[in-house]
């Protein structure tokens, strides 16, 4: 697999930590998978549903104390009081964390990679493919790349992810605004970007590949066919992708959507 398609999976783990994540309480938990969060993956023909649905209001709070030029002591003051994690400490080094965080969630609720906005994580190892019965398939083995980032995901506090979220909300409707959305709501993309998200398949089985040049394509051409946010989402392996739909869905209700407004979960094979 090319090195930017590594880069662009991982991505999509960091873009929820850091524009959901900014003052989040840490918890430990302990094994990989929640003995509920079984069967998370969405149903496919959702991606043709028109329309966009209505976003309920955010928990409200006062607003970060910072312009957006300025913001970025602030968020990692805010990140600082509630987690010495040195990982996620480190990925907040980077300059211009919202308007990197508004791009980002535009660009994934649109299909879209937000490789661009997040070029300061690369998993270790490199992507490996397996063969059965002279077949390819993605290798297990290559899913624990992305173990660390799902289980620094996993222990955000949702109704920390909301005070935080509401801290910060007005200087993203700014960052976004800035993208050429001159009346655009963030709200309601983060929304959209949150069901790309939960509509990603999670799929149990092995998943056939083969060669394509330089790269690797998934033989389901069901699969094959889910846009690029979904397929880097995809090949992080069932466990992981689970773990994020299950905590992503608790922290988008917490934030302030209803479960109306969120994919329900199918398995799918």
């Amino acid at each position: 697999m090319e090195e930017k398609q590594k880069i662009i999976r991982a991505a999509v783990v960091i873009l929820i930590v850091v524009v959901l994540g900014f003052s989040a309480y840490y918890y430990f938990f302990s094994g990989r998978g929640k003995a509920d969060a079984g069967g998370t993956a969405s149903t496919l023909d959702e991606k043709t549903a028109s329309g966009s649905p209505e976003v309920k209001e955010a928990v409200m709070a006062e607003s970060l104390n910072a312009t957006l030029d300025l913001s970025d002591a602030a968020v990692r003051t805010l990140a600082a009081e509630v987690s010495r994690d040195a990982v996620l400490a480190k990925w907040l080094q980077s300059p211009d964390l919202l308007r990197r965080c508004a791009a980002a969630v535009d660009n994934i609720a649109n299909g879209q990679s937000p490789r661009a906005q997040f070029d300061f994580f690369t998993p270790s190892g490199p992507f490996k493919t397996v063969i059965r019965n002279g077949k390819t398939y993605l290798d297990p083995s290559s899913f624990a790349r992305y173990n660390s980032a799902a289980d620094v995901f996993d222990t955000l506090s949702p109704q920390g992810v909301a005070r935080a979220y509401a801290v910060c909300r007005n200087l993203l409707q700014q960052a976004y605004r800035e993208l050429g959305y001159p009346t655009g709501d963030f709200h309601q993309t983060l929304l959209r970007a949150i069901v790309e998200i939960l509509r990603t398949p999670v799929v149990e089985d092995p998943i056939p590949v083969e060669k394509n040049i330089t790269t690797y394509v998934i033989k389901d051409p069901v699969l094959e066919d889910l846009d690029a946010v979904q397929k880097h989402l995809l090949r992080m392996g069932p466990e992981n992708l689970q773990l994020i739909q299950v905590k992503l869905r608790e922290i988008a209700l917490a934030v302030g959507f209803s479960e109306a407004q969120l994919p329900l979960p199918r398995p799918y094979r």
